[in-house]
């Protein structure tokens, strides 16, 4: 056998050897990138967010009594979930929820932003665990339509 003929048959397992590594590592990649996929796309359908439904003013206004002799005048109205279909939910106990939930704090929790939007989702949070039966959400959200404070 001559040199040369030793050597392409020397370089053939090394080609082989390659190749097989790179068909490895493509065929991890692809197997990878679509469990990847699988699991993304499973877990976003499966906690997809509740669509809107109808809105329920809640029509009387709430006069809570704040720290320090002042108090708040607040109305605000609940985004139903369109699970609820177009009947509106009872509101007494929403009210009942922000009643609890302003009363004592301070014009100064109230006064920024901030403030404001802590103590919303403070409420948003209790309301939406009150208005959840059998695991279906039936609010989803609490718009202010009157916040005055003195």
């Amino acid at each position: 056998m001559s040199k040369d003929a030793k050597d392409a048959a020397a370089e053939a397992p090394k080609k082989s050897k390659k190749m097989l590594l790179i068909i490895a590592i493509a065929a991890v990649v692809l197997i990878g990138g679509g469990a990847g996929a699988f699991f993304t796309l499973t877990s976003s359908s499966a906690q997809a967010a509740p669509k809107k439904g109808v809105v329920t003013a809640i029509d009387e206004a709430l006069t809570v009594n704040l720290a320090d002799g002042h108090y708040l005048k607040l109305k605000f109205s609940l985004q139903q979930t369109a699970d609820t279909g177009t009947t509106a939910v009872d509101t007494a106990e929403a009210l009942n929820l922000a009643i609890d939930g302003y009363t004592g704090k301070s014009v100064a929790d109230l006064a920024t932003e901030k403030g404001r939007d802590d103590i919303k989702a403070e409420l948003l949070q209790k309301i939406v665990k009150t208005y959840t039966v059998d695991g279906t959400k039936e609010v989803m959200d609490i718009y202010y339509t009157q916040f005055v404070t003195q």
